[in-house]
């Protein structure tokens, strides 16, 4: 075989550099890089907040990066107790770990959302170090992404009849006085005459295929409880009401 043109091996070399670049995936500096498989490609308007319901950092980092009892899971980024942060997927990428569900007009919130798993079993209070890097990650995520930062949402909140995380634990007011995510405004008074409940719980994002379920994850966000009654009384109404008129 005759020698290669010296004159094509710059702009060949050129190439596979650029090819290079262009496969590396995007990592956040913020975080511990530890890449999962369970991705594919997406853009991200709005996140999803989850706890992992096990008993350490390293059960859900094995969990995320292979599978559970319903198959392959994955998230962009997991928060430990202590504070530490890992990103398993690019931010660029299609992590798996929404599932089936909606908030408002998104059908597909895998393709359309930032997933973060809180290292949390379900029955304990999140810690302060935990909060503290979660709004760190959000502030740069939303800055990066120009994610309106009201569009913070937890994985009951889509999928009310199947999912109740994050627990009545997690500190909805504490994010939203942060600037992330909503909470009532006790300023703006009671609902007024002939106020919808059930057609401002929509209004709101919330799916009302199952009246009871989309109740009882409104209650457990918005009023940090599991065992009110499956219905929205005169108080709900009220933190409706108030959470609408931000929205406008």
């Amino acid at each position: 075989m005759p020698p290669m043109n010296c004159k094509l091996l710059l702009p060949l070399a050129l190439v596979a550099a650029l090819a290079a670049c262009t496969s590396t995936p995007q990592r956040n500096p913020l975080a511990q890089w530890v890449p999962s498989p369970n991705h594919n490609a997406r853009s991200p308007v709005i996140i999803v907040l989850h706890h992992t319901e096990q008993d350490s950092v390293q059960e859900s980092l094995d969990t995320l990066r292979s599978a559970n009892s319903g198959g392959k899971v994955s998230s962009h980024y997991l928060v430990g107790r202590d504070g530490d942060l890992y990103q398993l997927v690019a931010d660029s990428e299609r992590a798996w770990h929404a599932g089936g569900g909606r908030w408002g007009s998104i059908t597909d919130l895998n393709s359309a959302s930032i997933g973060i798993e809180i290292d949390n079993n379900g029955d304990s209070p999140f810690t302060q170090p935990q909060i503290a890097t979660l709004l760190r990650l959000l502030d740069d995520l939303c800055t990066r992404y120009n994610i309106p930062r009201n569009q913070i949402i937890g994985h009951a909140d889509l999928a009310p009849t199947r999912k109740a995380d994050p627990s009545r634990f997690f500190p909805w007011q504490q994010l939203a006085e942060a600037g992330f995510g909503i909470w009532p405004n006790a300023a703006h008074g009671p609902a007024p005459e002939g106020f919808d409940r059930w057609m401002a719980l929509q209004a709101l994002g919330y799916p009302l295929d199952d009246r009871a379920a989309a109740a009882r994850a409104f209650h457990r966000r918005f009023r940090g409880s599991d065992t009110l009654p499956a219905e929205l009384d005169a108080e709900d109404a009220r933190i409706l009401h108030s959470l609408l008129l931000q929205k406008q």
